[in-house]
């Protein structure tokens, strides 16, 4: 694994928000952290209302996670466009973030606690 990446479960609950409309509560999240990069959150698909998410054409390759597909979300206020991703298929040194989908945070709200 790439020595600057870590990925630790989330004590307590992780609530994810999006025009006003809460996605869902996790007890399973996990925090990852790589190099000096803010954390980052990610939520089991499971825990969340993916019927609230649309799968976008957009996709971007990191080199330690692999290949990243993304998705908008509907709100009662619009489209929030490619506000969330995920690493469908990572590499194997990160496969604990499979079936997990992460969320920019100037567009999701992501509550810990």
């Amino acid at each position: 694994m790439a020595s600057h990446i870590t990925i630790t479960p989330i004590a307590g609950p992780v609530t994810v928000t999006a025009g006003g409309v809460t996605l869902g509560t996790s007890h399973n999240a996990l925090d990852l952290r790589e190099g000096s990069y803010p954390p980052v959150v990610y939520v089991p698909r499971a825990d969340l209302d993916m019927g609230a998410l649309e799968k976008t054409p957009r996709a971007t390759t990191c080199p330690w996670k692999g290949a990243a597909s993304y998705y908008s979300i509907r709100t009662p206020g619009g489209v929030l466009e490619n506000a969330v991703w995920s690493y469908e298929d990572p590499k194997a040194d990160v496969a604990a973030i499979a079936g997990h989908l992460a969320f920019y945070t100037d567009r999701v709200t992501v509550t810990r606690g």
